[in-house]
């Protein structure tokens, strides 16, 4: 690193630690007042409520960071522009994409960090802020009531709905279960309680009924017939009943098996998380990493289209959002690096103005593309591309 890289470098990281710290301590004062009644309703106590503010800071930072980052390029770089320093450097024999290799270098650990805190960090955080809260919410059935779900395996073709599950113990209550079978039968099974052990479904007081046809103008199901079993362990499997089953799960009888039957505990993690058509279709939700975003696509491959279209949108878009930070710096450098002197704040209002272009462009092009009015791909890099295009095309013309 050459002694410019270093005193550009230092020129910026001390604006940047400055406005950085600013929006943090911004950001805890408008917590502490959006949450002091929650805070107080749950009864924490110091600690606590600052664990509690810290689980909201990691979406908050990534939120600010390529804000942060172009308001602190601007500044500096209009600094620099005022006292003439870039044009003594220019004359140096230094290209200004060479110097500005410090400001590359810095938003490319900017994207990482982005993608680091926004794949590992955030997803966890609302989790990790109900616990702080539960601590005191003993004794409050409130929290503990049940909740009806219903999830679809779209490559099984299998319809779940369920009132209660426990991801520890792979449990259900109320468990119904609908689907199809390869010569087109329907099969519908009702039990009062459904576990999976030894990577098998175990259906307790199982009622398994069948339908050998289904009417076409109605799309009714008929000639519905029980073939469940009454008593003892049963299996189903490859459209069949079995008597006398594998050997059942401890104190359980009166038992239907199904190994057919593949939704692992991880599978019905992600289907429930992606059940929520309101979670699926906001965008710019940050829960779901891309990993489960990757797992869901690739298991579910017969997605409604406007499902499709928003899973798409959201998994480009958690690949695009991190780059935002790089692309801020291609943006600063032409606003930033023209000759002349300039009043101070010229760097605050065009940070404003390029941020507030930038989320517009971005709404619209996710809202075309959770529409299926345009690819995901397309939607979620959009943005980026033409404020990257835009920042080359003008610093090229820096003169």
């Amino acid at each position: 690193m050459r002694l410019h890289d270093r005193y550009l470098l230092r020129e910026l990281l001390t604006p940047l630690a400055f406005i950085f710290g600013a929006f943090l301590i911004l950001g805890v004062a408008l917590f502490f007042k959006e949450q002091l009644s929650t805070i107080q309703e749950h009864h924490l106590d110091t600690l606590e409520a600052l664990a509690y503010c810290a689980t909201s800071l990691p979406e908050f930072l990534v939120l600010i960071l390529p804000i942060v980052l172009l308001l602190a390029l601007l500044y500096v770089l209009t600094q620099h522009a005022r006292h003439n320093e870039i044009t003594a450097l220019r004359a140096a024999g230094i290209s200004l994409w060479r110097l500005c290799t410090p400001y590359f270098a810095t938003g490319l650990l900017a994207s990482a960090a982005y993608f680091a805190l926004n794949e590992t960090v955030v997803p966890n955080c609302a989790r990790w802020a109900q616990a702080i809260l539960d601590r005191h919410a003993t004794g409050q059935p409130a929290n503990n009531q049940p909740h009806n779900h219903s999830l679809f395996n779209a490559r099984a073709r299998r319809v779940w709905t369920f009132l209660d599950y426990d991801e520890r113990t792979s449990g259900m209550q109320n468990p119904t279960v609908e689907w199809t079978l390869p010569d087109h039968s329907w099969r519908l099974l009702r039990a009062d309680f459904a576990v999976r052990t030894n990577r098998v479904w175990w259906f307790y007081n199982a009622h398994l009924s069948m339908d050998t046809g289904l009417t076409v103008d109605t799309g009714r199901h008929t000639d519905l017939k029980p073939i469940g079993p009454t008593t003892g362990v049963w299996t189903f499997a490859s459209g069949g009943l079995t008597k006398d089953a594998d050997v059942p799960p401890a104190g359980l009888t009166n038992l239907l098996a199904v190994p057919e039957f593949d939704e692992t505990p991880e599978r019905i993690r992600l289907l429930l998380k992606f059940a929520d058509t309101q979670t699926l279709h906001a965008s710019g939700n940050a829960d779901i990493p891309l990993t489960e975003l990757w797992k869901f696509m690739r298991n579910n491959p017969g997605l409604r289209p406007e499902d499709a279209h928003a899973l798409a949108t959201k998994f480009f878009g958690r690949l695009a959002m991190p780059w935002t930070c790089f692309v801020a710096v291609l943006v600063a450098i032409p606003f930033g690096a023209q000759s002349g002197r300039r009043n101070l704040f010229f760097g605050v209002a065009g940070s404003l103005f390029i941020g507030f272009s930038y989320f517009i462009l971005q709404r619209i092009s996710l809202a075309l593309g959770m529409n299926g009015q345009l690819p995901g791909w397309l939607a979620a890099w959009l943005p980026n591309l033409v404020f990257a295009a835009t920042g080359i095309l003008l610093t090229l013309r820096v003169r």
